[in-house]
């Protein structure tokens, strides 16, 4: 992992203190500001591997924690793994059947990108729309959800989508993001449900 941008801090702190990556640090850090995790929260986590978010996790809730990701997730002590697409039925309904209460989602999920900015924009786009139509099929009213996205031009439209569902939604840069990313996290709180 370090390779593409060399060992800096973060990512030194992170080998030192047992995480599997750098990304742990951002989720302290929006848990410090916003207290998206309640000690007793049942949380999934989209597009976990290799699953530093889940350890932060682990250690903020007593209650469950389930990941998903494509790739197999390599076994955490107190978590349960899925491996599987978010947008396949199967998946959800797997998760209904482990999880009938869900109070957390959480993705920390970015495609492989290829360079091309607009086309790497729409594919991270789509991978949040993806995220948020599994929240809304889950999360348990009041629940909360948090996103990593980039800002570009369709950013706009994805905030005002999460704005439908939850009554507060915010933006959050972390400091653990390198320089001159344009990455950020939409954090919602309090789902106020769908139609059925």
């Amino acid at each position: 992992m370090g390779s593409q941008w060399g060992y800096d801090k973060a990512y030194l702190r992170a080998k030192h203190e047992g995480y599997r990556s750098r990304a742990a640090y951002k989720l302290m850090e929006i848990q410090k500001k916003f207290s998206i995790i309640r000690p007793t929260d049942n949380i999934v986590d989209l597009g976990a591997a290799p699953g530093s978010w889940l350890q932060v996790e682990r250690n903020l809730t007593t209650a469950r924690v389930l990941g998903i990701d494509l790739n197999p997730i390599a076994e955490l002590a107190g978590v349960e793994t899925i491996e599987g697409d978010i947008s396949d039925p199967a998946v959800i309904a797997l998760v209904k059947e482990k999880l009938p209460l869900v109070n957390i989602v959480l993705c920390d999920a970015a495609p492989k990108l290829s360079g091309h900015k607009s086309y790497d924009q729409a594919r991270i786009i789509e991978l949040n729309e993806q995220a948020l139509a599994f929240a809304c099929k889950v999360l348990k009213q009041g629940g909360n959800f948090a996103i990593k996205s980039f800002q570009g031009t369709d950013f706009p439209e994805l905030y005002a989508d999460c704005r439908k569902f939850f009554y507060s939604v915010r933006t959050c840069n972390t400091k653990s993001t390198r320089k001159g990313s344009t990455e950020l996290y939409i954090v919602a709180k309090n789902f106020i449900g769908t139609p059925e």
